[in-house]
């Protein structure tokens, strides 16, 4: 859910005037009658519509309605999948992307995705867990002494280390690799051993592998295959591997062939985080479960709502936080500002996202056609 009782608490307190589509928050725990408490009014979805501003989980919902918002902010990927900025440009609306919030100090409450991204590692290894054969700990019993499971966690990001962290807690033995030379302290602080590839061998990419938003770049050929060879082994000896690599706007990297997961042993578990922009793994298909020689590869997409409760009240604050950015004084102020410009993607008709007009084919993509 995109808003909850508190953050409608807190817009209302602040000038603003709420409508919440009807049984919207019951797949998180919360009832018509808690928002109607906080000072919200629960209307039907044509009716949320007709608001000046509309704020949704995902991109503006598929569905008829008898009127379209100006102004809408969600999370709808738009340097991935352009079209849906395209859309909106079309249908004249100033559209908003939590997904582009950039990584400054003044942003780091509103960044949706590091919220977003700490549940997911989280439950990543909930059901890695669920999955596998044999408990996470070192259990010592009357039976004899059971080894502990081990982990490889693959990318260093606020979903890979909060998986890191939650497989510890679990009492796993836990490995994490990021191509990043300044993950490998993050991956030490959350108490897993870091792996350390040298990559450089000769015709290796010499450019820098981080973006000067933290974000790992995309590799050579020669760099991601020699990557693949060297992790071969870590993987092989691992009972869970969990991907969660991601690079703004590209393919996700692939980090496991299929060749690595056939020589994981029987029973080991896969968890592609990263499936919606072509997976970490080759074996892996969105929301389908594989298995591959007896191991089982899932790459689930929306791993947040199992924790739909905690994932909306981090969203909600993200939000308001954001929106009481945006509308300081209760109206929409589109002023210059470094957060808004780079959340900005649509406006008076046109793709004003520098980033997303390139992926449209040309910097100087509009809202025609």
């Amino acid at each position: 859910m995109a808003l909850v009782p508190d953050g409608v608490g807190t817009l209302t307190g602040h000038g603003c005037d709420l409508l919440v589509e009807r049984g919207a928050g019951s797949g998180a725990g919360i009832d018509d009658a808690a928002y109607q408490d906080a000072g919200a009014s629960v209307v039907d979805y044509d009716e949320v519509c007709t608001a000046d501003l509309v704020v949704s989980v995902r991109d503006l919902a598929d569905r008829d309605a008898a009127g379209s918002p100006p102004n809408f902010v969600g999370v709808f990927d738009p340097l991935w999948v352009p079209q849906k900025a395209q859309r909106h440009a079309d249908e004249g609306r100033c559209a908003f992307s939590l997904d582009l919030v950039p990584r400054i100090t003044r942003a780091q409450t509103m960044d949706v995705l590091s919220s977003m991204g700490t549940i997911a590692g989280y439950e990543a290894v909930l059901l890695a867990a669920s999955r596998l054969p044999q408990m996470f700990p070192l259990m010592m019993t009357a039976a004899g002494t059971l080894a502990p499971a081990r982990v490889l966690v693959l990318g260093a990001g606020v979903a890979g280390l909060q998986a890191i962290a939650t497989a510890r807690r679990l009492g796993a033995v836990v490995e994490g690799y990021d191509v990043r030379p300044a993950a490998v302290e993050q991956i030490r602080s959350m108490g897993a051993r870091a792996v350390e590839l040298d990559l450089s061998e000769p015709g290796a990419d010499a450019a820098s592998v981080e973006d000067s938003g933290g974000y790992a770049r995309a590799q050579s050929e020669d760099v991601a295959g020699r990557q693949q060879e060297l992790l071969a082994p870590y993987v092989a000896a691992s009972d869970v591997v969990i991907t969660t690599a991601a690079i703004p706007g590209r393919a996700s990297p692939l980090l496991l062939t299929a060749e690595m997961v056939d020589a994981m042993a029987l029973g080991s578990v896969v968890i592609d985080l990263a499936s919606e922009r072509g997976g970490n793994c080759a074996a892996s298909q969105s929301d389908v479960e594989v298995e591959r020689g007896g191991v089982t590869v899932l790459a689930p997409t929306d791993l947040v709502s199992r924790c739909a409760r905690h994932a909306s009240q981090m969203f909600s604050r993200n939000l308001v936080a954001f929106l009481r950015h945006l509308a300081p004084d209760g109206e929409i102020d589109l002023r210059d500002d470094e957060i808004l410009e780079a959340m900005l993607v649509t406006r008076d008709g046109a793709v004003v996202h520098p980033g997303v007009a390139e992926a449209l084919g040309g910097s100087e993509a509009t809202g025609e056609g």
